[in-house]
Order: structure tokens, then sequence, then C-alpha cells
């Protein structure tokens, strides 16, 4: 028998530890010249750089036999997941862990649609560390590290491992109900009236990039890595949709008008120093990290400005940057602008997500 694997190793590849804030490899005998000499090799200390660090010294895994869900997800994570979005890849090793843990030990044709409907059950029920007090779980959670499972499963198919997927047209699971908060007008106003205490800086920065986003429904990501060198036109802000760049390559133009220069101007002027971006920190670096698809620097300022929101005003319910751009799709004339807005290529997409303005409709005149 295999000695039981300590809980911070559980869900991690063969012979991977977490320990010292770090993820290691055990280097079987006889292979040490492969890992640079070493029995224990360090892989990275996040769980992104370790796949991406064991993925580059791995030899290619085509024509390896896979035998268990472990087996599989571990192909999938070396092959697939590095050709992922940042976030999207980040979002899908923390996953796999979690799905290896349960179905790891399993035969690839073990695994049957009652196994996913009673591991989406057990997953949707939220729990609360008591040493951490953070709370895991939850229904959109567990869909999401289905819909994981899943694709390893399409990817099992294609690679010849198996002949059909077991459960992709076998499971039906309800999604969780889209998010209906609207940012009501006078919540807005709030916001943007809440005092700054520096001439420049987060305050500032944050309500001219509110302003902004209102107007146009630009994304976090496209907010945040506009360049007014390279963005900015005569005719109006040029931008491609990052998130579809590699496959509808959605440009869209936003023409000037007076409210949208005097929000630009704001921006540039709450800009703590110089820089390329037209929201940056005081190194004049912008707050997107490519590498990753975060932003972390930005988000905390942002829940910081919300803090001050709810402490120093009459807003009692939180809103997120989200809830501002559905609030533009919600506000505008009518759904084909909102999709224009949000550079949405399906209509249907604004309308499910975005449009959460109740519908006004004139009722019939009074019969008889």
């Amino acid at each position: 028998m295999p000695r039981k694997r300590n809980a911070e190793n559980r869900g991690l590849p063969l012979r991977w530890t977490h320990t010292h804030g770090a993820y290691y490899y055990q280097v079987p005998v006889g292979l040490e010249h492969l890992w640079d000499g070493k029995k224990k090799f360090r892989l990275g200390g996040t769980l992104p750089e370790a796949y991406k660090t064991w993925a580059d010294r791995l030899q290619p895994t085509e024509g390896v036999r896979v035998r268990t869900v472990s087996d599989l997800l571990d192909r999938y994570a070396l092959e697939v997941v590095p050709t992922k979005r940042p976030t999207t890849r980040t979002h899908n090793l923390i996953c796999i862990p979690r799905l290896r843990a349960v179905f790891g030990a399993l035969d690839i044709n073990a695994v049957k649609p009652r196994h996913v409907y009673r591991y989406v059950d057990l997953r949707s029920a939220k729990k609360k560390d008591e040493e951490t007090g953070r709370v895991t779980g939850g229904r959109t959670i567990a869909l999401r590290e289905i819909e994981v499972l899943s694709h390893a499963y399409t990817k099992a198919v294609e690679w010849g491992y198996l002949d059909r997927h077991p459960f992709k047209e076998e499971v039906r699971l309800a999604g969780t109900p889209p998010r209906s908060r609207y940012v009501e007008d006078w919540e807005i106003i709030e916001a943007l009236s809440l005092d700054s205490r520096r001439k420049k800086g987060s305050v500032r920065a944050i309500q001219a990039y509110m302003r902004i986003k209102l107007m146009t429904g630009m994304s976090r990501g496209d907010l945040l890595r506009l360049k007014p060198a390279e963005h900015f036109k005569e005719d109006g802000i040029h931008i491609q949709r990052h998130k579809t760049s590699e496959t509808t390559g959605k440009r869209t133009i936003y023409e000037w008008t007076p409210d949208l220069r005097a929000a630009v101007k704001e921006a540039i002027e709450a800009r703590p120093t110089l820089s390329h971006f037209l929201f940056c920190n005081r190194r004049g670096e912008g707050y997107f990290d490519e590498e990753s698809g975060e932003a972390h620097g930005w988000d905390s300022m942002w829940q910081r400005f919300m803090e001050r929101v709810l402490a120093e005003t009459d807003v009692k319910e939180r809103f997120t940057e989200h809830d501002m751009r559905a609030k533009c799709a919600s506000d505008a004339v009518s759904l084909e602008h909102a999709r224009a807005l949000l550079s949405h290529v399906d209509s249907r997409t604004t309308n499910a997500i975005y449009r959460r303005k109740p519908e006004t409709v004139k009722p019939l005149d009074g019969v008889g």
C-alpha cells in the first residue's frame, strides 16, 4: 500500500509536495540528471508556475498510457491548460487538484453520470474554514470544476483513450441564475461625490474610470489596457476586445463626446506619474498583468473605494465593476445599442446577462 499523503499534498500529481510556500518534485532515483542533479526539484511558488516548469521539463506526452482520471488530468494540465488565457489557465490549475482528489484513483472508464451529480451536490454546499474563516464551495464553483473534467474527457476521446464521452450528453446541470443587481443613478452620484483626500491617486482615478465605463461599457481588461498614444484617435477611442481578439476579432470605436473627453482628461490628471497607460500605479506601470490575467493592485484599490462608499454615503449595497457594465447596457436606448457598446457579437448574451433594468410596458387601453 502506498503511504498516505499529507493533507497539503492531496490532489497534487504523484511525487509533488507543497512545503515552505512552494511546490517541489521528488525526482525518481536515476533521473536526477534530468532535473539539474537534484533529488528534490523546486517547481515554483504557485500552481501555474509549477505546472509550467514541470511541462517544460517533461518529454512530450504523445503515446503515454492513460489509465486513471489522474493520468488524464495530468496530460490535460500539461498539453491543454497552457494554451488557455491566463485567467482561465489559473482557474483550471486550481480545479484540477480538487477533481483529482475525488476522481483521480478511478479508471477513466469508471466515471458515470451519477458520480458527476453526486460531486456537484457535495461541492455546492458552502463550508466555512474555522481557522481561516474562508468560505469554500458553492454551486458555481462546482459547475466550473465539472466543466474542466468534461473538457478533459473530450480530449480523452480525441487522444484515443475512449470511444465516447461518458457523461457529456447524459448530465443536465442547471446553472446559477445570472446576477440581477441594477445600480440606480443615485448610487452612482453618491459614489462620484466621495471626497478625494489627494489631488491625484485612487479615488479620483476610480471616479474617472467609473465615468468612462458608464459611457462606453468597456470591460475592466480593455479599460486598464488603454494607452492614449495607441488607442486615442481623432474620431474616438479605438479598441479591439482583448477577450475575443483571437476569435471574432471584434473592434469598436467609441466616438468622442464632451463628457467622454472630460472623463478621459480627469483620468489623465489623476495619474500619480507620467505613463503610457491611461490608468497606472505610482511606478507608471499598467495594472493589468498579462502573464496572470489579473489586476490585483486595481482590485484592491476598488475594494478600498467601495468600503468608503458604504461607510460614508447612503449606498448600502456593494456594487461591482461588472454591475456598472451592466448598467451601461441596461440604460442604452435599445438592445442593439447595448450590444454595440459592450462589443458583443451576439445580442443574446447582452440581453440575458447585462440588460437588468425592468422593461417598461405601456398597457392596452381599457375595453368597453
